[in-house]
């Protein structure tokens, strides 16, 4: 009874977060485009726009109970119907094949991994900052993409990954700051993590922004969704320690899960349109 009513909730959790992506996307699109060099103006702007004030606080809402949620988010594809049937989006033949991929792929995920007991919390304090370093790295470099030579087309795409990886950074952040509070209490506030989930979480609110207006709704929310869980998981197994499965059959699966994943990625973009009028230099 208890796992059904966990994978209840987590579906519930899943279900918010990816409606209020799609109201913050449509409130996204009526602001001004996102600036990085004014943040303070361009928050304004889009929290002046009542679909995104609405969005972000349903998805506010859904972060609460974020950690309980992430081992059974691969329910990826509920947004898919929602956009489609309630919001008017079209989705492609290629694009639901991505998502389909990436739900199967994180649901066989879910179920492989070996349940983990207790909050697991410890860490080891270099793979942290290996890890954290690595997916900063990697999130840069996918907001700089047009200036480093990537088609301008998938900037959109890509900012949704490089806030999914932000997203995953400051959770892996949070849940040690939550090893540090748990050992030391209060106190256990006052370490470099909190500072680092701030500035991810931060940097993440920013891309996901300008993602959802340069990109298509479904194929930014994906990717996003994907990447901060994939990063969770990923983050989990290396900095703190999560085991892989000890049998064979399993351990074959979860290999194939994250290839079905990765497939995904390739999959969810929207198709190249015919050209059109060139594009804007992006403001971010």
């Amino acid at each position: 009874m208890n796992l059904i009513l966990g994978i209840a909730f987590a579906a519930a959790c899943a279900l918010a977060t990816n409606i209020g992506f799609l109201y913050k996307h449509r409130g996204a699109c009526q602001a001004p485009a996102v600036d990085v060099r004014r943040p303070l103006w361009t928050a304004r702007q889009l929290f002046s726009c009542k679909l995104f004030a609405i969005g972000f606080l349903i998805a506010t809402g859904a972060w609460v109970f974020h950690v309980a949620a992430m081992a059974v988010a691969p329910l990826s594809v509920v947004h898919a119907v929602i956009a489609e049937r309630s919001f008017g989006m079209r989705i492609s033949r290629r694009q639901w094949g991505g998502i389909a991929l990436t739900a199967v792929g994180l649901l066989l995920l879910g179920l492989s991994l070996p349940a983990v007991h207790g909050a697991h919390s410890r860490f080891s304090v270099p793979a942290m900052v290996a890890f954290e370093g690595v997916l900063l790295v990697a999130g840069a470099v996918l907001v700089m993409g047009p200036r480093i030579g990537v088609a301008t087309r998938h900037h959109g795409f890509m900012l949704g990954a490089a806030s999914g990886i932000l997203f995953g950074v400051s959770d892996v952040a949070i849940k040690a700051i939550s090893g540090e509070v748990g050992a030391h209490g209060p106190l256990g506030l006052a370490t470099p993590w909190l500072l680092m989930a701030v500035i991810a979480s931060v940097a993440a609110f920013y891309a996901s922004a300008k993602g959802l207006q340069d990109g298509d709704a479904v194929p930014v929310i994906a990717i996003t969704g994907t990447a901060a869980n994939v990063a969770g998981i990923v983050g989990g197994i290396v900095v703190f320690g999560d085991p892989m499965s000890a049998h064979p059959v399993m351990l074959a699966v979860e290999c194939a899960a994250f290839v079905l994943v990765l497939g995904a990625a390739w999959l969810t973009p929207a198709p190249v349109r015919a050209a059109g009028p060139a594009p804007v230099a992006p403001a971010f």
